[in-house]
């Protein structure tokens, strides 16, 4: 690792690690094992990170989104959107490669020396729509469609799939009540089935979740195209080595599609290159 690459990692090492503090700064509530309830609530935080977690200062915005939505005095939030849509036009998936705590436990256990995994690209090309489609049904259609007699729907997405809230929420508030314990029940043991299952596929895989499920990742990525924060590339001074490609690990050819819908701004791409052609938002290095 050169000496420009070693930086950048270290920056966004430390970045991640502060933005998993800041996020979940009420730390006495892992040993009372309760829920801060406090007005940061009102709030989304950028990343996936549970409503349920003990020491969460904010809300979730994939569980904000569909707790309003399943509510019955509001069919739409027009709150979260907006702040979605505006993190997405500033930073695009950045959040997803710099400030999501979820994103740095993949990254954390992708370091074990085990045996890497390379996906067959045809199954990783359709695998990566899945998100969409989690996005679409669990998060927006079943929340509006799927209500009872009072008009009140659950939110699925959270209650069926996430990992993040099983890791992050029901793990700590189950060791830390027993009432919860003596609860447990199925609909747990399948969502800890989720969790483990992810967590064992990402010292194989870089960032399965990121890739393959996570529906605000999946919304970020409508707005990598046109987000303030991108990869620029001097087209001139290229000299198409591959080395920027290789140095992907979410799969994309930087040379083809500077800002790809999966791209998540970590900036290997950018210490790779041999020619500085490439430079992190949007800023080019060269006059």
């Amino acid at each position: 690792m050169d000496k420009n690459a070693k930086k950048n990692h270290i920056l966004r090492r430390t970045v991640q690690v502060l933005s998993a503090m800041l996020t979940n700064i009420h730390i006495s509530g892992f040993f009372k094992g309760k829920i801060y309830i406090g007005k940061s609530k009102m709030l989304c935080v950028p990343g996936m990170n549970c409503y349920s977690c003990p020491g969460a200062a904010g809300a979730c915005p994939i569980g904000a989104m569909q707790a309003v939505l399943g509510s019955r005095k509001y069919g739409f939030s027009f709150y979260v959107v907006g702040f979605l849509c505006l993190l997405g036009v500033l930073f695009g998936r950045f959040i997803c490669g710099w400030l999501c705590l979820f994103g740095l436990i993949q990254d954390l256990l992708y370091k074990i020396p085990v045996p890497k995994i390379t996906v067959n690209k045809k199954l990783d090309h359709y695998l990566r729509y899945l998100k969409y489609v989690i996005l679409a049904v669990f998060v927006l259609g079943m929340p509006m469609f799927l209500v009872d007699q009072y008009g009140i729907s659950a939110p699925y997405f959270c209650k069926l799939i996430c990992p993040v809230g099983t890791l992050e929420g029901g793990i700590p508030l189950v060791l830390l009540n027993k009432p919860l314990r003596d609860t447990i029940g199925f609909l747990f043991g399948w969502k800890f089935f989720i969790l483990v299952l992810i967590l064992a596929a990402s010292m194989f895989i870089y960032r399965p979740f990121c890739k393959y499920i996570c529906p605000l990742g999946a919304f970020y990525s409508l707005f990598n195209k046109v987000s303030f924060v991108r990869i620029h590339m001097e087209e001139n001074s290229c000299i198409h080595c591959g080395k920027c490609a290789k140095a992907c690990k979410m799969g994309v050819d930087i040379c083809k599609e500077q800002n790809d819908r999966e791209c998540i701004r970590c900036g290997d791409c950018v210490n790779a290159c041999p020619t500085q052609t490439l430079s992190m938002w949007g800023i080019p290095k060269k006059g």
